[in-house]
């Protein structure tokens, strides 16, 4: 049984806590290390290592602090020269070259980003269970099996992004979001690409405040998988 907790998330910054009973991990530390702190309950050292997907601040802000306090850290080259690191602590990894972290076998995958070389990461417990991880991507190219949980983003749904422009959203803004975060509607075709019979939760991550309707979302994303969905 996989248990997920939002420490925080959005443009603000991000942090989750993942464990499978045995392991626990954190995925992305962008907030303060004295928040990241207080979502953990001051249990930092149950943490077994900490995955970066992207060099961009809400993704990675408490990163030096998690490396003085001595947790292991987990990005590509990519985002560690982004952040220009370097640290003992820090372990590179790559896209299609699995690792183990304790009980979790961790499958990095390249997502589409506007950063150096920013991931996702395919978690399998070796309870069976399977966590797909996918933030900031405007595009998922590949297919997944056997999933029993989600965490993915979907920043914007185009009707809201639409109604922007028209308000005054400036142009370049407008096309950003379009080519760096996951829509709604490209939410839904990645549920019909994808075997979604095992799913037993999705998390939707990362709503933008200003270009998001969540209840239109939240419907959206539930008649068409029907499955059990949480809005952190």
């Amino acid at each position: 049984m996989i248990e997920i907790k939002t420490i925080a998330t959005g443009s603000k910054g991000n942090c989750y806590r993942v464990s499978d009973g045995s392991t626990a991990l954190l995925l992305e530390a962008g907030i303060s290390f004295k928040v990241i702190q207080q979502g953990l309950e001051f249990k930092t050292s149950e943490i077994a290592g900490v995955l970066i997907s992207h060099e961009h601040q809400d993704h990675c802000k408490g990163v030096e602090c998690c490396l003085k306090r001595g947790m292991t850290i987990y990005m590509s080259q990519g985002t560690k020269d982004g952040m220009s690191l370097d640290n003992a602590q820090i372990r590179i990894i790559k896209s299609k070259e699995q690792f183990r972290i304790g009980t979790w076998t961790v499958l990095p995958f390249d997502v589409q980003h506007d950063v150096n070389e920013p991931l996702g990461f395919l978690l399998q417990s070796d309870n069976g269970d399977k966590l797909l991880f996918a933030t900031d991507t405007y595009y998922i190219k590949y297919k997944f099996t056997g999933l029993t949980h989600l965490m993915i983003e979907c920043n914007y749904d185009q009707q809201t992004l639409d109604s922007n422009l028209a308000s005054g959203l400036h142009p370049a803004q407008y096309r950003r979001v379009m080519k760096s975060h996951f829509s709604l509607e490209n939410l839904l075709e990645f549920f019909k690409a994808n075997d979604m019979s095992k799913v037993e939760e999705i998390h939707l991550l990362h709503l933008s405040d200003s270009n998001s309707n969540e209840t239109y979302i939240r419907q959206a994303v539930a008649r068409a998988t029907g499955k059990l969905i949480y809005i952190p």
